[in-house]
């Protein structure tokens, strides 16, 4: 057993339930998942672009590598941790912690976006070819994936210096494999500076949104003007973007932040999943260039703004419930009483079915592929996988609150009994 900075040992908690296949799903996922984002990358700029093609066309080292890519990588990633020390907006306290604490977190990313947004505009305007983004975004994803791995590294082993309470309850196994994957340690910081709330919604997100008007300055360079659907996936996403920075306090109350450890799952997502996968669209329709009419935006434009409203009311209404129940807004929802203390939503948006923000999510997601025509999957990848990681993490969600509220979750269950799509699943 090992000992923490204060000399008491931290017991391996062995009998935790691991989740995502347990150690075969820590053995495969860090290896398959950096591999399906080069894949991904590689088959979007191909003729074909067809997910079925077999064996795929490997890139060659000269392709996988660029000295420019890690400079801009650092450089990028630095410039934001400047952006999120900086005095700005307010600061807001976490949930209580399981030794009484509230940890405490700046409310500035929007901010950070905003000046990402003026920096960039000077660069264009200085310039500077934003559209060479389309040729790094292999060397790009390939340093993002060996940061993610050393970065995990440095996490575990961190993680062994620090006392028991600050360690997740599902990320202390004793398996190496199982912890390295999850994260041992809840909220790993440097000083003041919260690494895992940092890589949650700052360099991954923002860049997404970077990587994608680079996408859209490369199709100016070789057509003269964006298409209208490049307009749109960069106009949708955009939105999606600034929508969670300027909710950025909601982060705090998620799973992600107040369940799970900060291990390669979360390292790896935040910095190279989210920003070269999410994106997916805006690179294929640099290759593949679609035609789109107005009826088909307006139509398209509709199902965004239908999903978009869905989702943001939903998690509007569940964050007021949970900072003031007494709220106008939400006092006169019906609720249910728990063994906790807590109530739990059974009308409003939570009466519909338990997960309304996550239908509103995947409302958008498909109305950001659908620009894309549908003569090749590759687009719909993202909606796809989108689809499977929230069934899977509601399911997360359904365990948790089963063994948290237990009778009273049953109840709510009657009581609403679609998961996430209204009479049907």
């Amino acid at each position: 057993m090992k000992r923490n900075s204060q000399g008491l040992k931290q017991r391996p908690s062995h009998d935790t339930e691991r989740e995502f296949g347990g150690t075969l799903g820590a053995l495969c996922i860090p290896i398959l998942l950096p591999l399906t984002v080069m894949f991904l990358i590689c088959v979007s700029r191909s003729p074909e672009a067809s997910l079925l093609q077999w064996p795929p066309a490997l890139p060659s080292t000269d392709q996988l590598w660029d000295p420019l890519a890690p400079v801009l990588l650092l450089g990028w990633i630095s410039l934001h941790a400047l952006l999120y020390v900086l005095p700005l907006g307010k600061v807001s306290e976490g949930l209580v912690l399981r030794n009484g604490m509230r940890l405490k977190y700046p409310i500035n990313g929007f901010h950070s976006l905003c000046i990402s947004g003026v920096l960039l505009m000077l660069l264009l305007g200085l310039g500077a070819p934003l559209g060479s983004l389309f040729e790094l975004l292999l060397p790009l994803a390939a340093c993002a994936i060996a940061g993610s791995y050393l970065f995990s590294l440095y996490l575990y082993i961190r993680s062994f210096w620090v006392p028991s309470h600050a360690l997740a309850l599902g990320g202390n196994t004793g398996n190496p494999l199982y912890d390295f994957f999850i994260g041992r340690e809840l909220n790993p910081r440097i000083g003041n500076f919260d690494l895992k709330y940092f890589c949650e919604l700052r360099p991954g997100l923002i860049g997404w949104v970077v990587i994608n008007l680079g996408m859209l300055m490369k199709e100016v360079e070789l057509r003269g003007s964006p298409s209208l659907a490049m307009i749109l996936v960069n106009s949708f996403q955009l939105l999606y973007v600034a929508d969670a920075l300027w909710n950025e306090e909601a982060v705090l109350t998620t799973m992600d932040i107040v369940h799970d450890g900060f291990g390669f799952m979360l390292v790896f997502g935040d910095l190279a999943w989210v920003p070269f996968t999410y994106g997916m669209q805006a690179a294929f329709l640099v290759v593949h260039p679609q035609a789109l009419s107005s009826l088909g935006a307006a139509a398209i434009i509709a199902l965004n703004g239908v999903g978009y409203y869905v989702f943001r009311k939903s998690n509007s209404q569940k964050n007021q419930f949970r900072r003031d129940p007494t709220h106008p807004s939400v006092a006169r929802l019906e609720t249910i009483a728990t063994a906790t203390g807590k109530r739990l939503l059974v009308s409003g948006w939570w009466g519909l079915v338990r997960h309304p923000n996550y239908l509103g999510d995947l409302l958008m997601a498909l109305a950001w592929s659908l620009p894309c025509g549908f003569s090749h999957l590759l687009p719909y990848f993202y909606v796809i996988y989108f689809a499977v990681l929230l069934i899977h993490r509601e399911d997360r969600d359904e365990r948790q609150c089963r063994t948290k509220y237990g009778l009273a979750w049953d109840t709510y269950c009657q009581r609403v009994p679609y998961r996430i799509f209204p009479y049907v699943y």
